[in-house]
């Protein structure tokens, strides 16, 4: 028979090996438990966990913001299926918790329009410190508490998330809202023969500003896939390239090709190690 408090203490401690810090107590009562996870936004509880500790003590915790999901057993017990409770209770928490993201999904997406809507169009390079430092125009941005405000929209093209961006760089979307999958577009996509996609708004905006051809803008490598997938159903005529950044850890060459590959399109990456499309472009390169 295996000590109660083993089991507790194993638990915790592989929960923490694969990083999920939890230090409130641990409950072994086969029920589920949302719990906040050490790093995470103070009063949240991202992570959830079902303990029973019988003669086969097993399993599962999950920690939402990075994907975690483990099915644990404890030591060298013989393996034992989840109980078909436990299985239920992890369904159902899977669908709430799906049900509270939707909701805030548009909550936020409400709140974004309304934003966007009262805030001030920008028309000139000279408004705006970013701009002048990108040497970008505004292609349709606005502003708002001396921030740049950029539109980001879903694959029904509904604006559903904004990108604030301050004088010195620094970027952030809203809280809650769609970001996977959704883009800013500058230019007309509607009937392109080509189609460029970028991480970054100022490197779009370089982009177009140099081409003449319509950017869907990504926001980060890591949303250039989705993106791409979405450009595709939108615009299947369309020649997708994808002109990603030349990072020094390679994440934006890797993503760049991966996009390309997804969409059967073509990539392109600027010649010199961190740099990116904006960087060339402003210096007087070419694409």
């Amino acid at each position: 028979m295996t000590d109660y408090q083993n089991i507790i203490d194993q638990f915790r401690t592989d929960m923490a090996a694969a990083g999920m810090v939890v230090k409130e107590p641990i409950i072994a009562d086969s029920v589920l438990h949302r719990v906040y996870v050490d790093g995470d936004k103070s009063g949240t509880q991202n992570g959830a966990y079902i303990l029973h500790a019988d003669q086969h003590p097993a399993g599962y915790f999950e920690h939402f913001p990075q994907g975690l999901k483990v099915t644990w057993r404890f030591g060298s017990a013989a393996a034992k299926p989840l109980s078909l409770a436990m299985r239920r209770q992890i369904e159902a928490e899977r669908k709430r918790r799906q049900r509270e993201r939707w909701q805030r999904q548009q909550e936020t997406a409400e709140k974004a329009r309304l934003i966007w809507q009262n805030a001030k169009l920008v028309f000139e390079t000279r408004q705006h410190p970013y701009l002048q430092r990108k040497s970008v125009k505004p292609y349709g941005i606005r502003t708002g508490r001396g921030a740049l405000i950029v539109p980001f929209f879903d694959d029904t093209r509904q604006l559903v998330n904004l990108q604030f961006i301050e004088g010195n760089g620094q970027k952030r979307f809203m809280a809650g809202g769609r970001k996977k999958g959704c883009y800013s577009p500058i230019g007309e996509p509607a009937g392109a023969e080509r189609l460029l996609i970028c991480e970054g708004w100022a490197t779009g905006a370089s982009l177009h500003q140099a081409l003449n051809v319509p950017v869907l803008v990504a926001a980060d490598a890591g949303n250039l896939v989705p993106v791409a997938l979405v450009a595709r159903r939108l615009y299947p005529a369309a020649e997708i390239v994808i002109a990603g950044d030349n990072d020094v850890s390679g994440v934006g060459q890797i993503a760049a090709k991966k996009a390309a590959l997804a969409v059967k399109g073509k990539y392109l990456i600027p010649a010199q190690p961190d740099t990116d499309w904006n960087d060339v472009i402003a210096a007087g390169g070419s694409v």
